[in-house]
């Protein structure tokens, strides 16, 4: 009876469990609190939290448990991130979801989306020289766009290996942006710019929207051609939106569709972080550089925009220029934000959602770029 009782405990995952499971478990908890309590991004932190508890378990190898383990449940649901089939249905999801006529109205607006979009670059060169080989950089450096899809895309196509790391890296930068973005704003602008007011713009037709995603596609991906199964479902999304006689397949592509593949991925990436794959120098690292290209990103952005106002005559408040990374809306509600700190009644939301909405395209496009050089 004491045998079995010794050898029941030591196939307790109490048993089996070693310091990184405790680390881990203790960053998914944290992961849900943040979702929970503070309200950051809980639709992503909460899924992803939960994976890395499912996915620090201790078990058995060979019963099918672990995700890295071929015939388990978890691998099954795991392929949806390997072979990018479910950043595309987020994709389709978010195009359902956004109203493209605030960039549209001020079209110029998209060029702080392509400004932040340095923060991509800019990264990549500085993985390249911390000794990581090109792919990997380039998946690392898609972080500075702020986009967890286009992120988990992109490291699935270049570097698998790497998802975990990156994913969670990405996600915990977006659902930190009020936290990240503000002390940057304040520091690359002045008070007089940060009250600036925003002409209102112009109203945009319901024929405009409705040809924007069919221009819009053929335009981007013949520019990026490996950007298509990412701007394809976005623009499909979007049209769907617009057009109204498929109302039936957008409210499904907003609500149901993104919902479930927003469980299944958070909760998969979230998995993919087991201790003894996730715990290594070089996760550590991806943290760094993420980091950094976040920052980077969103300096950009502000940056571009003090430069622009030296040419336009009606000036555009700089601070919407750090809703150039593509974490949408919560740049642009930031921006809102920060901006309402110094004038209550000055309205910026609407305006930072051009160049939020455009960094999302534009992070998308500089992953497909990536890829077309990497990708062989």
């Amino acid at each position: 009876m004491e045998n079995l009782l010794m050898e029941f405990i030591s196939n307790t995952g109490f048993a089996m469990a070693d310091y990184r499971h405790i680390i881990m478990i203790t960053v998914g908890i944290i992961f849900i609190y943040l979702g929970i309590a503070k309200h950051y991004e809980p639709l992503l932190l909460v899924p992803i939290g939960f994976g890395i508890l499912i996915g620090n378990i201790p078990v058995f190898k060979g019963l099918g448990l672990s995700l890295y383990e071929s015939n388990s449940v978890l691998h099954y649901l795991y392929f949806g991130v390997t072979s990018g089939t479910y950043p595309c249905l987020i994709f389709l999801g978010i195009g359902a979801h956004t109203d493209f006529s605030t960039m549209l109205a001020r079209p110029v607006l998209m060029l702080l989306g392509a400004a932040a979009q340095m923060g991509i670059f800019l990264t990549f060169l500085g993985a390249l020289a911390l000794g990581f080989a090109p792919k990997e950089a380039a998946s690392i450096g898609i972080i500075g766009g702020a986009d967890g899809p286009t992120a988990i895309f992109l490291s699935a196509k270049l570097a698998p290996h790497l998802i975990g790391p990156i994913a969670v890296a990405a996600y915990s930068y977006m659902a930190l942006v009020p936290v990240i973005q503000p002390p940057i704003m304040r520091l690359l602008t002045t008070r007089k710019e940060r009250l600036i007011r925003m002409e209102e713009p112009r109203v945009v037709s319901k024929r405009e929207k409705i040809i924007f995603p069919v221009i819009g596609f053929l335009l981007c991906c013949f520019i990026a051609p490996a950007a298509l199964p990412l701007l394809g479902m976005l623009f499909f999304g979007n049209l769907l939106r617009e057009c109204l006689v498929a109302e039936r397949l957008a409210h499904a592509a907003r609500t149901s569709i993104i919902d479930t593949v927003t469980i299944l991925l958070g909760i998969t990436v979230g998995a993919s972080t087991q201790a003894d794959v996730f715990l290594t120098p070089q996760s550590v690292g991806i943290f760094f550089l993420g980091a950094t290209a976040f920052g980077i990103a969103t300096a950009s952005g502000l940056l571009f925009a003090k430069f622009m106002n030296l040419f336009l005559r009606k000036k555009i408040n700089p601070l919407i220029g750090a809703a150039g990374v593509s974490a949408v809306p919560d740049s642009a509600r930031v921006v809102q934000m920060i901006g309402q700190k110094e004038d209550p009644t000055n309205f910026l939301l609407m305006h930072a959602m051009a160049p939020n909405i455009s960094g999302v395209i534009g992070s998308a496009i500089g992953a497909g770029i990536l890829w077309s050089f990497l990708g062989g």
